[in-house]
């Protein structure tokens, strides 16, 4: 599979970025930094990539910059989305746990190269748009550190340390961009099933008792 097609995938939300120029360039950049770095790369190579002008980059972004920050905040508001549709979903926490772990993995692996990107060139970002950043991981932590607490709480889990274990949980699912070869042995689907019972296994996630099972039965 090249570069392109993983891009420009379904697991990627470019679609909402118009003009079709503009989404291609951004499309362009992401090959280009995850290929090259970002410092590695030129304003001329993403626009060779886009088949177009250096010249007409620039009639939609400034600056080289601005294309990173744009690629970290749609990824990052992406995977905000993905963990809050999850953790708003019914059923008790290890379930909504689960899913929230298994549909982060998939999408770090379905869109490793992108992933790469948003995930570790934070640093190459100037102090405002970094901020901006921060801010939405900061969200993301949060959205599974409550299902967490909600667990520990409801005595579904037992963990001692919610703030580390979260950390733990989401150093755990982004990793997946930097190690996962589509010519591997899993999918971006097993990957997310075996991640799932990995995260519920380190959260001491007690199985479901008759009252819950039916209750999940219900909801099936």
């Amino acid at each position: 599979m090249s570069t392109a097609e993983e891009t420009g995938g379904d697991a990627q939300p470019w679609g909402e970025v118009t003009p079709d120029a503009a989404r291609r360039l951004l499309v362009a950049a992401v090959e280009a930094f995850a290929e090259r770095g970002y410092h590695a790369t030129t304003t001329r190579d993403i626009a060779g990539r886009a088949g177009m002008s250096p010249a007409a980059l620039y009639i939609h972004y400034k600056t080289k910059e601005e294309l990173l920050h744009r690629i970290s905040r749609i990824g990052h508001e992406k995977a905000l989305e993905i963990l809050r549709t999850a953790g708003r979903r019914e059923g008790c926490a290890a379930d909504r746990l689960a899913d929230a772990v298994g549909s982060f993995v998939r999408w770090h692996a379905g869109g490793r190269t992108t992933a790469r990107v948003v995930q570790y060139e934070l640093d190459s970002l100037g102090p405002d748009a970094r901020a901006e950043i921060l801010a939405l991981r900061r969200q993301v932590d949060a959205e599974v550190r409550a299902i967490i607490e909600e667990g520990v709480a409801a005595g579904e889990f037992e963990v001692l340390d919610v703030h580390g274990t979260t950390l733990a949980v989401l150093s755990l699912c982004i990793d997946v961009a930097r190690w996962f070869n589509v010519d591997g042995p899993y999918t971006p689907e097993e990957v997310g099933a075996l991640y799932a019972d990995l995260v519920l296994r380190m959260v001491g996630a007690k199985p479901a008792g008759p009252a819950q099972e039916r209750s999940g039965a219900a909801q099936r």
